[in-house]
């Protein structure tokens, strides 16, 4: 007797949740468990099953333990399909997020990352155009956010007398904006103690943006002894010896372009070497102001290295995507590696996200994808014919009412018989 071949169920019959979760690979969460000691700890509520809440968190908007455990109950059957994932309780929930190392969802992230950069080389190398295209070389930006936390129940976290917050280190690359680096830690330290942590990685050749806060000379000292060109703007404190003045080339924003040797006592010692000035009216915010930027590239345009610098508020627009659609305002913990554990998953939902906006050829807003995924996170639909309906242009087999449908009594009933 022949046995029947198993079936997998069709899309349109799981829900959205679980198409999305499903794009993590399925050996991975038991893997990094048990390279990072998770397993120990873990009995009743499971990895996967912790990885599979904090992502519902993430997606839902939820503000409590009780919002979670509450959501998730309601489903159960439908969560249970989700690779045998199962409710959490409010105590285990919190005793996981307290207790199991954080360091899972950190691997977790770059692993998932890895995993769809190598499948989908479209996905990583990002679209064809912009500065990232015409320079022909990687382009990294380096910036930090920091995160509000309470004061009152987070001493870990304390940076102020009346303030507690964490920062997250990021480098991000410009042409697919996807991040490369990230650290997340309290808001104690000034970003230049983590500029050569976070700029360790960049190889001969590549370029770097990052503001003034990171332009430590012994760092920007040792970027230029690797070979990698960086642009970021000079302290107003800044002190130098002009050696040569550049042509303008009849740009009028071009107010500057110089190349000047340090005159400090400590910049000097740290960066011995020319540094590259470009003084230009940049419009912020609808009104010009006079910037000056710093380089170690001496052969491009100074219009190029402008334009190099206005490339950095790619990374801002990466943080407030994460900040204001994802859960970064209320935390499910108060120690510090609850708090990380929320912070990278929030960064692998924003990738699942720009993955599944990228997939499915998005043609909205991302905030707009994380209402519409919120919206039907528990329908038993396609996710991706959901997310090519969204709209009115280009939406497949909607119904259309015929005009004579809509009519008021006494107003239109006698156009109705008239109707072909």
């Amino acid at each position: 007797m022949k046995r029947k071949p198993l079936t997998q169920p069709s899309r349109r019959h799981v829900s959205v949740l679980r198409q999305i979760v499903e794009l993590i690979p399925p050996h991975l969460v038991p893997k990094l468990a048990r390279q990072t000691g998770a397993t120990d700890q873990a009995r009743t509520f499971s990895p996967w099953s912790h990885v599979v809440a904090l992502v519902y968190a993430q997606l839902s908007h939820a503000l409590s333990l009780n919002d979670v455990c509450d959501g998730l109950g309601l489903h159960a059957t439908a969560l249970h399909g989700v690779r045998g994932a199962s409710v959490p309780s409010r105590n285990g929930f919190s005793h996981a997020n307290k207790h199991r190392s954080c360091a899972l969802a950190r691997e977790l992230f770059w692993a998932t990352l890895e995993h769809v950069q190598t499948r989908w080389r479209g996905f990583a190398r990002g679209p064809r155009s912009g500065p990232a295209w015409r320079f022909h070389r990687s382009i990294d930006i380096v910036d930090s956010t920091t995160i509000q936390l309470v004061a009152s129940c987070l001493d870990w976290a304390k940076h102020r007398r009346r303030k507690a917050a964490a920062k997250c280190h990021l480098r991000l690359n410009l042409a697919s904006f996807l991040p490369r680096f990230a650290v997340v830690d309290t808001a104690r330290e000034h970003d230049c103690r983590r500029a050569r942590e976070v700029c360790a990685g960049l190889q001969e050749g590549e370029i770097v943006l990052f503001d003034k806060a990171y332009g430590e000379f012994s760092h920007l000292m040792d970027l230029t002894r690797r070979g990698v060109f960086f642009v970021t703007r000079a302290k107003d404190n800044f002190t130098c010896r002009v050696c040569e003045r550049r042509p303008r080339h009849g740009n009028a924003r071009i107010l500057k372009d110089e190349l000047v040797r340090p005159t400090g006592p400590r910049t000097q010692q740290h960066y011995p070497s020319l540094l590259r000035r470009v003084t230009a009216v940049v419009e912020v915010d609808g009104q010009d102001r006079t910037m000056v930027f710093l380089t170690n590239q001496l052969t491009w345009s100074a219009r190029s290295v402008c334009d190099l610098y206005r490339c950095r508020w790619a990374i801002e627009v990466f943080f407030k995507q994460i900040k204001q659609n994802l859960q970064l305002a209320d935390f499910l913990g108060n120690n510090a590696n609850a708090v990380q554990w929320q912070v990278w998953t929030a960064l692998l939902t924003h990738l699942l996200l720009r993955f599944l906006a990228w997939r499915s050829r998005w043609q909205h807003s991302f905030s707009r994808a994380c209402t519409y995924v919120r919206a039907a996170l528990w329908m038993a639909q396609d996710l991706w014919v959901l997310l090519r309906r969204c709209g009115t242009a280009s939406a497949e087999n909607r119904g259309l009412a015929p005009p004579h449908q809509a009519w008021l009594p006494g107003f239109a009933r006698e156009t109705v018989g008239q109707h072909p």
